[in-house]
């Protein structure tokens, strides 16, 4: 679980809740919050924290031993929020560092950020349902459903749901990324 591996974090480097408060720019009660397992963080706190640890956003889900077989149960997925106008991920792997895979719905209008951004993986889309436009280094490639876009995603890259219906999509990158 996320809040424990975010405690078990703080208590490595030694981090009482106020101070990695203060490091990641958030409140105490926020972080209280993700470590008990009260709320899902945003994707904007998880970058933060990751920078506090010097880590990546994956190695805050990494999990010791992750099981050779997982089963990823609706209602009992790591959700990744973003502000209002950004996409929602729901985790569907668990941590194991060499693979991720996120369940994404994009509503009308929404966009996976606010500005197109860059990570080293390999990234793979499959538009479940919808549509969606994926500006990948400054091209656009509408992408309907049951259609998949793969790429280097050191091209700065997001997804923008353009029309008046929501969108569901798979996303894996390997490796995981912040």
């Amino acid at each position: 679980m996320l809040g424990d591996r975010l405690r078990d974090l703080r208590q490595q480097h030694s981090l009482t809740l106020r101070q990695l408060a203060t490091a990641a720019d958030v409140s105490p009660a926020l972080l209280s919050q993700i470590e008990n397992g009260a709320t899902d963080p945003s994707l904007a706190t998880l970058r933060k924290l990751a920078q506090v640890f010097d880590t990546s956003i994956a190695a805050l889900f990494s999990e010791p031993e992750a099981p050779p077989v997982h089963i990823s149960r609706a209602g009992a997925r790591s959700r990744l929020a973003a502000p209002p106008g950004q996409i929602t991920y729901e985790r569907l792997t668990p941590g194991r560092g060499d693979l991720e895979v996120l369940q994404a719905h994009l509503a009308p209008g929404d966009a996976s950020s606010a500005e197109p951004w860059a990570h080293p993986s390999t990234e793979c889309a499959i538009v479940v349902s919808g549509e969606v436009v994926a500006e990948i280094g400054g091209e656009s490639y509408p992408i309907a459903a049951g259609e998949a876009v793969t790429f280097d995603s050191r091209l700065a890259h997001l997804y923008r749901n353009a029309t008046d219906q929501p969108a569901h999509l798979i996303i894996a990158v390997t490796p995981p990324t912040p």
